[in-house]
């Protein structure tokens, strides 16, 4: 499965660029005599004991030499400020991007779906269309993503879609007929200094590749691990299950930055969106 560049800019430019922002100092960091952070400081704690988590984030981009190897030299032919192609995941674009092409774990019956969908003459793809990106692809673009960290209760807010994902960390236990959303249902527990998210019950509407359509189902089991090993990294394993789309589970690791000073916009995907004619599936 290989990476169409025309959808590639519809995906970057279809969510909001980065404008100018008030930069007021986050509270409590441990701090220079200057005044700048001292990111290698340990991994605040909450009054319980328990990794704080809490800031905003941004993940940590491919590089743009990892991109054009993976995507081709002409990844970078369309240029959103902000949204430049070094500065996204490449899991982003392709959840799969670690594979050869033709040994990704894709059951064949999907594999199928996925040929006949991206010559499907309609074009119905996803973030080119205002609908949300879902999961895990909402925290792996341009976009800064923000934790908010409570006493049974995490939050988790994408700039991207505006979306907030709520893990609920009070103990309760996964529902057994949950309403399909795009950000599914979540809980959380800890595993010594490890926050493990649990997600089930995600609608089968959004896309494990941007610029591929990847299909998955109802099925879709994901697993997150969350560890901060110091003030200024996040660490992410993240493992996808779907049995009517891949024929073993997809592991992921992928590193979040702590962004001292920033905060997330608000998105907005505006009606009647002009970009649709750059997608390669219409």
């Amino acid at each position: 499965m290989r990476l169409a560049i025309p959808l590639l800019a519809c995906v970057l430019t279809a969510s909001a660029a980065h404008a100018q922002w008030l930069n007021y100092p986050t509270p409590g960091l441990p701090r220079t005599k200057d005044g700048k952070p001292i990111l290698t400081a340990p991994a605040p704690k909450t009054p319980d004991g328990k990794p704080d988590l809490s800031g905003v984030w941004h993940v940590q981009p491919s590089g743009l030499a990892e991109m054009k190897r993976l995507f081709g030299n002409d990844v970078d032919t369309v240029q959103v400020p902000g949204m430049e192609i070094d500065t996204v995941s490449k899991y982003g674009v392709n959840v799969l991007a670690d594979f050869a092409p033709g040994q990704e774990p894709v059951r064949n019956e999907a594999a199928g779906a996925i040929t006949a969908r991206n010559h499907h003459p309609s074009g119905l793809d996803t973030l080119s269309r205002c609908l949300p990106a879902g999961l895990p692809v909402g925290t792996l673009l341009s976009e800064f993503t923000k934790i908010v960290q409570t006493p049974g209760l995490t939050l988790i807010m994408h700039e991207l879609d505006n979306a907030t994902r709520q893990i609920y960390t009070d103990g309760r236990p996964l529902p057994k007929d949950p309403n399909p959303a795009w950000l599914g249902y979540s809980i959380g527990r800890w595993e010594k200094d490890t926050l493990v998210l649990d997600t089930v019950g995600l609608n089968d509407k959004s896309w494990l590749l941007q610029a591929i359509w990847l299909p998955h189902t109802e099925k879709l089991h994901i697993i997150e691990r969350y560890t901060r090993p110091d003030l200024a990294h996040l660490n992410i394993d993240v493992t996808i299950e779907d049995p009517d789309t891949f024929v073993k589970p997809v592991e992921r690791h992928v590193q979040w930055l702590f962004t001292p000073g920033e905060e997330i916009f608000e998105a907005i995907c505006a009606e009647n969106n002009k970009f649709l004619q750059y997608s390669a599936v219409k």
